[in-house]
């Protein structure tokens, strides 16, 4: 269906020039903050978190073995493959909102609304599981430094408690940071992510020192039958069989759930409004952070496995506890406190970003549009900061919020697939935009992408597909009865925001150096392609 700019159509997509020109000429709008190095920090300050100091343990001793190793480089070849169709995308629409906005250039509004609400999920999942994760690393901070907590006070830390107060006390702090734009400035988060990735550095080297060979054997483990109250995957489910834990398939289900630990690398997508020179720097940015991820999470899951049997990497710690176990105390005391601040950067990061997309919803009228405007008090995108911390909050409440581990994944690789497609299509039907980034061996890549993101898709539980089913009903449900009718595409001719607010905002960050003027860098260049016939031969010495 071709784009409308008004009218009540389904299929209305987003035309190019439009995306630019809602950016460049409105008031509400975010300043460019980042380079590429501050691109690739933040990618690595959103990555480098709970993945890769809890998921490779509790994934080796539930349902891998040592071979979660394999399922690491599995998931970096599907991330890798994702990552690139990102970059392409961001670079020929460096406009904030990430996979929502280029669905909505792309495929039309009511795909793009389902590619958000997938975003919102994602992220909002992301947050208030690290958070969880975030109060059993403070528990085993104390206990390491011998502050023991009575049994009273310490069933408020654990991660699995019904009643846990650590991690909304922490979303709370951390949403007031983001509302009123503390400046969390990019040279605090390259010193906090330096610390991040000496502390890994500091793990593989020191539990290189103790591993036992032994621990590798058997690689890949002997299937096991699944326990009768589990949910079976998407996949056993169709062919009616149950492939359990343990041996190849195993491997495979580990491998859709590691994907957890390297989602973050589509956050930098969410930073294109705010990036100089996007059209080069985010796709840099992100390449450049996912292969960095690839080799620390990599060496970990090596170092992990080889240090201690894999039947006893489980736990809310595994890292520390493993360290602790071959009598490395202090290293572990370093891993605590490291991932103390880790998963706190992960969090603040998760909670912009997550802003950002709401920011761009509200902007486009899918949501209230109050949600897309700058505040003129804090300077950043306060409303939509706010309903996203407090989001995560309310979801965090919710006992079994760590078994919804698989629900951020299949969010993440349903935005997957649609990039993967875009790519494809976007090459289509606009072949001449300028791309700071092109995919290379196009279709093979983005055909490789979405068939990989599928076959992870399919080794999720089908508990996780139903509830992913029902956000997806609840969010179409929502679509048909507010954001098709208040759209800004349908309403073009009378959307207007509220004058009063002139100021952009630094959505909680603060840049190194000072912002250039703008020069209009969001603009949509289209470079036609001449079908220009070549001499013949001798022509040049006839001429």
């Amino acid at each position: 269906m071709a784009p409308s700019a008004n009218g009540q159509t389904v299929g209305r997509r987003l035309p190019v020039e439009s995306a630019f020109t809602r950016v460049e000429d409105a008031r509400h709008r975010l300043p460019r903050l980042f380079g590429r190095r501050d691109l690739v920090v933040l990618g690595l300050g959103v990555m480098i978190g709970s993945g890769i100091f809890s998921i490779s343990g509790n994934q080796a001793a539930l349902t891998a073995g040592p071979a979660v190793i394999l399922s690491f480089v599995i998931a970096a070849i599907v991330c890798l493959l994702a990552a690139a169709c990102y970059a392409e995308l961001s670079s020929t629409i460096p406009v904030s909102g990430s996979a929502y906005t280029f669905s909505y250039v792309t495929f039309g509004e009511m795909w793009a609304w389902l590619v958000g609400w997938a975003l919102v999920l994602e992220l909002v999942t992301a947050a208030a599981i690290v958070a969880r994760v975030w109060s059993a690393y403070l528990l085993a901070t104390l206990d390491s430094f011998g502050i023991t907590l009575s049994d009273g006070v310490a069933k408020y830390f654990d991660p699995t408690a019904k009643v846990n107060l650590v991690a909304p006390l922490l979303l709370l702090l951390l949403t007031a940071m983001v509302v009123t734009g503390t400046k969390l400035s990019a040279r605090v988060l390259t010193v906090v992510v330096v610390a991040k990735v000496a502390v890994i550095l500091l793990v593989i080297v020191v539990g290189a020192t103790h591993i036992n060979w032994d621990n590798y054997t058997p690689f890949v483990p002997i299937s096991r039958a699944a326990p009768a109250t589990a949910s079976p995957t998407l996949f056993s489910w169709i062919l009616d069989s149950s492939f359990g834990t343990f041996g190849t398939m195993g491997i495979f289900t580990a491998a859709s759930t590691i994907v957890f630990a390297y989602i973050g690398f589509d956050l930098i997508a969410t930073a294109s409004e705010d990036a100089r020179n996007p059209r080069k720097t985010v796709p840099q940015g992100m390449l450049l952070g996912v292969g960095a991820v690839t080799i620390l999470y990599v060496a970990m899951a090596v170092v992990l496995v080889g240090m201690r049997p894999y039947g006893q990497l489980g736990g809310s710690a595994p890292v520390s506890s493993a360290l602790a176990a071959v009598g490395v105390g202090w290293a572990a005391k370093v891993v605590n406190l490291g991932a103390l601040l880790a998963l706190m950067t992960v969090i603040m990061v998760v909670l912009i970003g997550q802003s950002r997309v709401l920011f761009n919803m509200g902007r486009d009228g899918l949501l209230p549009k109050s949600l897309g405007r700058v505040s003129r008090v804090y300077s950043s995108p306060a409303r939509a900061a706010g309903v996203a911390g407090l989001a995560a909050v309310a979801l965090t409440l919710y006992p079994s919020v760590l078994q919804l581990e698989e629900l951020l994944v299949i969010g993440a690789l349903f935005c997957f697939a649609f990039c993967a497609v875009g790519v494809l299509r976007l090459r289509r039907t606009e072949p001449d935009l300028e791309r700071g980034f092109r995919v290379p061996m196009v279709p093979l890549v983005p055909l490789l992408s979405l068939g990989a993101t599928v076959w992870l898709m399919l080794n999720l539980k089908t508990s996780t597909w139903a509830k992913f089913g029902i956000w997806m009903a609840v969010g179409l449900a929502i679509y048909g009865l507010y954001g098709r009718w208040h759209s800004r595409l349908a309403n073009e001719d009378s959307w207007e925001f509220d004058i009063g607010d002139t100021d952009p905002g630094t959505g909680g960050l603060q840049a190194i150096r000072q912002e250039p003027e703008r020069t209009g860098e969001l603009k949509a260049i289209r470079t036609p392609q001449q079908n220009q016939q070549k001499p013949t031969r001798g022509k040049h010495m006839r001429n």
